[in-house]
């Protein structure tokens, strides 16, 4: 089924995008009468900052990419009910504008559930407790508030003319978000309230047509989208439809206590190859740039602070190399084949095991191909048109012209950065001080004020706090006998806790006692720990906490989390169950109540001014007046000597910090990925026994030159003279380029023509602007081995590798390489695979 809407002209070379007419068929989107092949690119709003939108968006047009597709996170919007917010980096609007302005279209996946790994799904929680609610289910106060909201949302994209019927750049909405994996378990309601929303977001009248991803049973006009790490062989439920793919993920989340996901450029451009080779008209990623989980917005349980995604673009904004450049380079070959694709008819031939081709061609004569070796182990050479044609394993070729290859997804012809970390010790705002002032606020374990309440046994963490904090005191006392056995043997009893989730602190009579902690495939746990308790009575404090709601599955909003049973062990009569005993109860920490993030805090606040801050020292309140670290570099928190806590620039969230080792085993993780066979999140991951995340991403603009208020809350106790500013920084490229990949050079740089000139591959090195190539760190021409930051000289070495190299880009921001006879000796290690590896230092 069509939408019909009134005509506009779709002008993309003109700043802002513009159109009127969205429909769609069997084959493609349909923009004002011309079939359209889209490239997408997820960006979420508030995982950046507002300064940063421009920058990521036109990264992203340069990559190749037409289209930004974002979520709506009704959580940061709709803060209680009809309380609305759309400022700082939740002015959404402002976002599309932004989009608008770069000559780009947008995708707004309004949800509202959206998962995303963002706090409870997106869902605000105070929905949770109007009463007679269940989430996701045909539920009347879940759905008046559904569209409500929705219906908000799509007013005010409405009011600022940003629907492409109206001339602006959304061409897609979506309603809900991956239900179909969920709907059985809701039953007959599942069913209703899927239909339900369908026919809901349909009378919103946008005049753009309406996706449901992962949802098989939606209703026509809605389309039917794939997610998932592959989707060439998805189809739409109605031929109708076009194949649209709305999640592609080019890597995947972390968790605190997790592994590094890392997923290899090859295979994410062969997924991508392989979807428009079957049929595909739309393709996202997801993400294209991950962003930051500022303040408490990550979910999961145990999201990391840090969304990187080991996507496109990282966290910190930066082009992710090789993987940005590959892309680019993929995407700028699919588009030479784009109007055959749309408009012609396509043959699969087989041409061996693993091996086929489809050949698209028109009535005009035009042809384009795309052949593929699916298997994940051996390189085939095949006969396509009286050619021979060598593929890699697990790769695909594209012949625009059904003749000349000008990609091969297992090839990177793209450099490959090398990213630093450059440290700077934190500068006083203060120039008279030679050293960094600290104040501090130390507060003391346990009920802080007035209790909130006093009862026998426990209570559901999220229940009480409402996630407005996620912090819960526990408090209850015991009294020891002096003729207790383990204060004559000078043995200590045990503390043993039950929890659901996700995390506590213990202390005993004021002192620290330990941590315990879930993860993020298991948020119970149990902590068992010797204590030191004295004659008499001993107060135990226990300061529970979450870190991050749930974000998805079925009646996912009835998750709780906190204590089931608390038990001392090793007195004389064994084991003491303190479970059922009266258990004080206060929502927060103090320094919350006062607001000490905010730096200053609420009056009568005395902090302590000091040169040298208490280490180890739980439970306790930093604060820095700071200078901006020096450049223009992206900048991070280094907070690997820290424990567990909060962390705010300017009364900015910076958001949770935890650099907690990784529990996986150095054998669970990889030193070479292989590229080759079905991408897992486990596949390829890094940072077994390393911190999980050490770097805290603080946006620039959040800096004033001077004066800047750092705050920290440190949980369990750290080093806060070891903290630091860190400037992320490209020093350095490498490029390693064999004789057989296939040349950007066959495309012409004026229009995107075949060039039926002769492959010349090249390698090409880029620096930073404002900065040069200031040496040649490593030049091999002949068999070169090893990776970027390691490669070695094979037993085939042209001597010659370094004076080309350095003649050709000493001193120069930009240089190309080119494999020629005038350039190396092309007779060398005949029989051989010859190929160049470069590295270069950028300063």
């Amino acid at each position: 089924m069509k939408f019909w809407l009134l005509g506009a002209v779709l002008l993309l070379t003109v700043t802002v995008a513009s159109c009127g007419n969205v429909s769609y068929d069997g084959r493609s989107l349909i923009i004002d009468g011309q079939r359209k092949l889209l490239i997408s690119a997820s960006i979420h709003y508030p995982r950046s900052v507002p300064a940063m939108w421009p920058g990521l968006v036109q990264t992203a047009k340069e990559g190749g990419v037409d289209v930004i597709e974002t979520y709506v996170f009704w959580n940061g919007h709709e803060l209680s009910p009809g309380n609305y917010y759309f400022g700082g980096r939740f002015d959404l609007v402002k976002f599309a504008k932004t989009v608008q302005q770069a000559g780009m279209f947008l995708i707004l996946r309004i949800g509202p559930f959206v998962a995303a790994e963002w706090n409870f799904g997106g869902v605000p929680v105070w929905l949770h407790y109007v009463p007679g609610t269940v989430f996701r289910t045909y539920n009347q106060p879940f759905m008046y508030h559904m569209q409500k909201f929705t219906t908000y949302i799509v007013n005010l994209m409405k009011q600022e003319k940003l629907f492409a019927s109206q001339g602006g750049p959304i061409i897609l909405a979506q309603i809900e978000n991956e239900y179909g994996y969920y709907e059985n378990f809701y039953k007959e309601n599942g069913k209703k309230y899927a239909l339900w929303a369908a026919k809901m977001a349909v009378s919103q009248n946008t005049g753009v047509p309406w996706i449901m991803c992962q949802q098989w049973d939606a209703p026509d006009p809605v389309i039917d989208t794939c997610n998932s790490f592959y989707c060439d062989q998805f189809k739409p439920t109605s031929p109708n439809r076009p194949k649209i793919w709305t999640e592609n993920w080019p890597g995947w989340f972390k968790t605190f206590g997790g592994r590094d996901p890392h997923r290899p450029a090859e295979d994410v451009a062969f997924s991508v190859a392989r979807f428009f080779q079957k049929g595909g008209s739309v393709h996202n990623y997801y993400m294209y740039h991950g962003g930051t989980n500022f303040g408490r917005t990550a979910g999961g349980p145990f999201i990391t602070t840090s969304y990187d995604y080991d996507a496109p673009i990282d966290e910190y904004g930066l082009p992710r190399l090789p993987k940005w450049g590959h892309l680019k380079e993929l995407h700028r070959a699919i588009k030479l084949c784009e109007h055959v694709l749309l408009n012609g008819k396509s043959v699969n031939v087989s041409l061996g095991p693993s091996v086929e081709v489809d050949v698209y061609t028109d009535s005009s004569g035009a042809c384009a191909a795309f052949i593929s070796n699916a298997d994940d182990k051996n390189d085939r050479t095949v006969e396509f048109r009286n050619t021979s044609y060598h593929l890699p394993a697990w790769s695909v070729s594209i012949l625009p012209d059904c003749k000349n290859v000008v990609f091969n997804t297992a090839k990177v012809n793209s450099q490959t950065n090398v990213v630093a970390m450059i440290p700077g010790s934190l500068q006083q705002s203060n120039k008279g001080v030679n050293s960094l002032k600290w104040d501090i606020v130390k507060e003391k374990p346990g009920i802080w004020g007035t209790a909130d309440f006093v009862k026998n046994g426990f209570v559901d963490l999220i229940n009480t706090t409402k996630d407005t904090t996620d912090y819960l005191w526990h408090t209850t006392s015991i009294y020891v006998g002096e003729n207790e056995e383990f204060l004559k043997k000078g043995s200590k009893p045990v503390l043993l806790i039950e929890s659901t989730g996700h995390a506590l602190h213990a202390f005993v009579n004021q002192e620290y006692q330990g941590t315990g902690t879930g993860n993020g495939t298991h948020s119970p746990f149990t902590f068992k720990n010797p204590i030191s308790l004295r004659a008499g009575k001993n107060e135990i404090a226990l300061l529970c906490l979450t870190v991050g709601l749930q974000t998805a599955g079925p009646f996912y909003d009835f998750v709780g989390a906190g204590l089931t049973s608390v038990k001392i062990e090793g007195l004389n009569n064994g084991t003491i169950d303190l479970s059922s005993y009266a258990w004080t109860y206060k929502i927060g920490v103090q320094g919350e109540h006062l607001k000490l993030n905010q730096g200053d805090g609420l009056n009568n606040v005395n902090w302590t001014s000091t040169s040298e801050p208490p280490k180890m020292q739980p439970l306790t309140w930093y604060k820095a007046i700071v200078d901006a670290p020096p450049g223009d570099e992206p900048v991070g928190l280094d907070m690997l000597h820290m424990g567990k806590g909060l962390a705010w620039l300017n009364g900015e969230e910076i958001g949770r910090y935890w650099p907690r080792k990784s529990e996986f085993k150095s054998e669970d993780c990889v030193k070479e990925c292989d590229y080759r066979g079905k991408f897992n999140p486990d596949k390829c991951d890094t940072g077994c026994g390393e911190p999980t995340q050490r770097w805290y991403h603080v946006p620039r603009s959040w800096f004033k030159p001077s004066g800047n208020i750092l705050v920290l809350f440190e949980e369990k106790g750290g080093e806060p003279d070891k903290i630091s500013f860190v400037r992320r920084k490209i020093s350095g490229a490498c490029a390693l380029v064999a004789e057989d990949y296939p040349s950007v050079g066959l495309l012409s740089q004026g229009e995107d023509k075949i060039q039926n000139n002769k492959n010349i591959p090249f390698a090409r090195l880029t620096c930073p602007s404002n900065t040069h190539i200031s040496a040649v760190k490593f030049a091999s021409f002949g068999t070169p081995s090893g990776s970027c930051g390691s490669y070695l000289k094979g037993d085939c070495h042209d001597p010659n590798s370094s004076i080309v190299v350095e003649k050709a880009c000493l001193n120069k921001n930009d240089c190309v390489i080119k494999l020629t006879e005038e350039n190396f000796k092309t007779n060398l290690c005949p029989g051989l695979s010859r190929k160049l590896a470069v590295e270069a230092i950028c300063s």
